[in-house]
């Protein structure tokens, strides 16, 4: 009697593994690339709303842009397009608000800044990398709604803060560029986060009795 095992219960080794699921949770997944992306932005803005020094955000925030970047190149890694947008405003407008000294030009940098990112944000599935593996396989279309919502976001922030700037109070607008754009960020990515775990979870369980 042969002891081999048959053809049917052997494993065989052309069959792929299914990939091993990701243990990096989906808001620290989605939250690092963003970071990383914007890093000499989000310094500059938490300098200077902690100190309201424009010069030691706006150097600090070039020397954190241009060492990551540094960082990357000697790492050999790729340098996404929203990583080099980012250190470009902050080294172009952050010099030209140290040589004017005008207040309202450091009013206004925000609005350009939220419509140079909103436009980058126009293109379709730049969403893709800030979402876990499982959660672009399974909801990709949710990936390119998101995108145009964020977009959308970042052009009505920018358009509120010309608002703020055409009231001309520095106070309130202080206010506004320390609380508003946060909060608004983050009860978005709230809901991305809880509407994209119910669709990815409703379309997981649904996957084996379709096939």
């Amino acid at each position: 009697m042969s002891l081999a095992p048959s053809a049917a219960s052997a494993p065989s080794a052309l069959t792929p593994k299914p990939p091993a699921p990701s243990r990096i949770h989906p808001v620290i997944h989605a939250g690092k690339w963003l970071a990383a992306d914007l890093l000499s932005t989000l310094v500059f803005v938490g300098l200077y709303a902690l100190f309201h020094s424009l010069s030691l955000a706006i150097v600090l925030g070039i020397v954190a842009g241009v060492g990551q970047v540094a960082w990357l190149r000697w790492r050999r890694a790729p340098i996404d397009a929203m990583q080099g947008m980012s250190l470009a405003l902050v080294v172009v407008f952050g010099g030209a608000s140290l040589l004017t000294r005008d207040p309202r030009f450091v009013m206004l940098k925000p609005t350009l800044i939220y419509a140079a990112i909103g436009a980058v944000m126009l293109k379709r599935g730049w969403m893709s990398r800030y979402m876990p593996p499982e959660a672009s396989q399974a909801a990709p279309d949710l990936a390119n709604l998101f995108g145009y919502v964020w977009a959308g976001l970042m052009f009505l922030t920018g358009a509120v803060n010309l608002g703020f700037v055409a009231h001309g109070d520095p106070k309130l607008w202080a206010w506004f560029i320390g609380v508003a754009p946060l909060t608004s960020k983050l009860l978005l990515f709230a809901i991305q986060y809880a509407v994209t775990r119910t669709v990815v979870r409703q379309r997981l369980a649904a996957a084996p009795a379709a096939a």
